[in-house]
């Protein structure tokens, strides 16, 4: 799939409210810096979780305190991603790992588990404190600093029941209308997030497919050194050469675990990483569909009302510029996005293939050696 296929332009507006999406001013010194660790087990009658610690370190002038500890658990996280999909509904906020199945594991409490889901957690926060816009949102702010009845007291602050389901109400319903004018460049981005998804779920099922033979061939490889040595015990014109095999095969296993454990530490979260954005990016652009539905459904109604064309004129008028500065602001993160996607994936494969051509090294030269135990002394 050719990654360079659509570089869309932010074009430059007046409206003041669109300002906030211009990223082009991106600080060039880093002054936030999150840390996610330190994993405990809270059990109580009701529940078991676990919660982290998020430490925090900043120079910026709005913050309190230079530095804050706090303690989090993942529903906490989950609230702030839906705060800032809801304060940035067509920006590209960044994913978290799912609630419970992630590498194949099920166990919640398993110690892989609580450690893979730390290494996101950790990724979401710093991903957000490096997003220029995202990174100065008051929610995010609240969650990095508020202690956890502060935190609880916040969360009761959002909106109603009834708010929430009139907002879901008019999204549905924009939905089934559809969208009659959306422009060319967003077409384009649907049909290039449509063949992303395809395609890094099918990268993501074979890395999968690939790790899970390496695990395999490493459990059987396992069992055959150990023949070897045995074997040794009862040839002695053989002893050295079976001794040899049996150590060119152990050689060959830590090589090959080793590369197992690359193999999930550096491919699989980043491929994975992008297949949750590809869903994501499915969310943003149906949100950016529905706010102009809902313009196109006023422009439609003006037509047809003319007792009320002047408050619907009002209204189309502040839908166009939300439908403009929804659109700024997808296109401007866009871009951004998919540079930092290019980076990661290429990151990523390039760094796993060094460590294919260190491993098969590793293999040619138990080869080698194997080869020199085989020849007669002279």
């Amino acid at each position: 799939m050719d990654m360079n296929s659509f570089s869309p332009l932010m074009p430059t507006s007046p409206l003041s409210m669109i300002n906030q999406y211009k990223f082009e001013d991106e600080p060039d010194s880093k002054d936030l810096f999150i840390t996610v660790d330190n994993p405990e087990s809270h059990i109580t009658t009701i529940e078991t979780f676990i919660t982290y610690r998020v430490t925090t370190k900043t120079s910026r002038g709005e913050f309190d305190s230079s530095e804050f500890e706090v303690r989090r658990r993942y529903q906490d996280f989950l609230w702030l991603k839906g705060k800032l999909e809801e304060a940035h509904p067509t920006l590209i906020i960044p994913p978290l790992p799912e609630k419970f199945i992630m590498k194949g594991m099920v166990e919640r409490f398993n110690d892989d588990f609580i450690e893979t889901r730390r290494k996101a957690l950790h990724k979401f926060l710093n991903r957000i404190a490096d997003h220029p816009t995202l990174t100065f949102n008051e929610d995010f702010k609240v969650f990095l600093t508020a202690q956890a009845w502060e935190l609880s007291s916040h969360k009761k602050q959002g909106p109603g029941l009834l708010s929430r389901m009139g907002q879901t109400v008019r999204a549905v319903a924009s939905s089934v209308r559809g969208v009659k004018n959306r422009p060319e460049e967003f077409t384009e981005m649907n049909d290039y997030v449509g063949t992303f998804s395809q395609e890094i779920n099918l990268i993501d099922k074979i890395s999968h497919r690939i790790y899970k033979e390496e695990k395999e061939y490493f459990e059987e490889m396992k069992e055959y050194g150990p023949v070897y040595t045995w074997w040794s015990a009862s040839e002695e014109d053989l002893v050295d050469s079976l001794k040899g095999v049996a150590s060119c095969i152990d050689k060959c296993c830590k090589a090959t675990e080793r590369r197992i454990v690359d193999l999930s530490e550096t491919l699989l979260p980043v491929v994975h990483e992008y297949v949750l954005y590809s869903e994501i990016l499915m969310g943003v652009m149906k949100r950016r569909d529905q706010i102009q539905a809902e313009l196109d459904s006023r422009v439609e109604a003006l037509t047809y009302k003319k007792a009320e064309k002047e408050a619907l004129t009002e209204e189309i008028g502040k839908l166009e510029d939300k439908v403009e500065c929804a659109n700024n602001a997808l296109k401007a993160d866009w871009d951004r996005w998919k540079q930092n996607m290019q980076n990661d994936i290429k990151l990523a494969f390039a760094d796993m293939a060094e460590k294919n051509i260190s491993y098969y090294e590793q293999l040619f030269s138990f080869e080698r050696l194997w080869i020199s135990w085989r020849r007669p002394a002279r």
